[in-house]
């Protein structure tokens, strides 16, 4: 359960706070970390400094304080049930099905299945106030690329790969995934694709309880649900048996990622201090 203190007096509409808990001084983990896409010159010398780089944030993890965003005391009940309510649809409808599921599917869903139930009107304010705050104010300035909370991915639009339960947009890239695995090899792998609203928010909102409610540092690795480009084209990718490091800066020392450096037809979406204000991700593959 979440802790009562991590929930501050609402200071904007339905469900933020801010709070001065913390002060400000430590740099994202991510600024300590080169751009490697295209600035060393031997395998060796990247593998070396980024070891380093890894070790540096390590040790300087517990030292990070900034200027934070809570949810509001008032929707801690309405962040777990509604958490309850997504994973319970993910679980009916299938893992991959539940990437392109669009809100209204989702609501038709909840209130068909009686184990489920309908949403209350609190919680859809809380969704609703997940999808259209402002996170400039916490420092996440990403591109808006969804302006309703019930827009569609076109499922006519999107194809599904096969061994991974996710599906990647048709043309570009898919075309471009492909080709990753021509040039990289078969040891390479889609472990995100494409993302409707519904996945993101739910994607989200895990990520703000297991950060106590800090909706400032859940951000720093996932995007609010209505500035996700997994939603338009993006996708990541992993190395087969990598698990959890695949979305770590040590995927960023694979011989994977070696290779991927070199391609001209891709590129980094979240590269070290990024303009969006997001980690370092260098399994996230911008398509150009």
């Amino acid at each position: 359960m979440l802790r009562r203190d991590f929930f501050k007096a609402a200071a904007l509409p339905l469900a933020f706070s801010t709070s001065n808990l913390f002060g400000s001084g430590k740099k994202d983990l991510a600024s300590f970390l080169p751009n490697y896409f295209h600035s060393i010159d031997t395998q060796k010398l990247f593998e070396d400094n980024l070891k380093s780089d890894i070790s540096t944030i390590e040790n300087n993890k517990k030292t990070e304080v900034k200027k934070s965003l809570y949810v509001d005391q008032e929707y801690e009940k309405e962040l777990i049930s509604v958490r309850k309510k997504l994973r319970q649809i993910q679980n009916y409808v299938g893992y991959g099905n539940f990437n392109i599921i669009s809100f209204d599917e989702m609501l038709k869903i909840a209130k068909r299945v009686e184990s489920i139930n309908s949403f209350s009107q609190k919680e859809l304010d809380f969704l609703e106030s997940i999808f259209y705050y402002d996170p400039r104010i916490h420092g996440f300035f990403g591109e808006k690329v969804s302006n309703k909370i019930t827009d569609k991915i076109n499922k006519a639009d999107v194809v599904k790969i096969s061994g991974t339960g996710h599906y990647l947009f048709k043309g570009e890239p898919y075309s471009v995934y492909f080709r990753m695995l021509k040039d990289v090899g078969d040891s390479l792998i889609l472990t995100s694709g494409v993302r409707s609203i519904v996945k993101q928010t739910k994607l989200f909102l895990d990520k703000i309880y297991s950060v106590e409610g800090n909706i400032t540092t859940a951000s720093k690795s996932l995007a609010p649900p209505a500035f996700t480009y997994h939603s338009v084209a993006d996708f990541d990718v992993g190395k087969k048996g990598f698990g959890h490091a695949n979305f770590s800066p040590r995927f960023a020392l694979t011989q994977e990622f070696f290779k991927m450096r070199r391609l001209k037809y891709i590129d980094m979406r979240y590269t070290i201090n990024n303009k969006d204000g997001v980690r370092y991700e260098p399994w996230h593959v911008k398509v150009i």
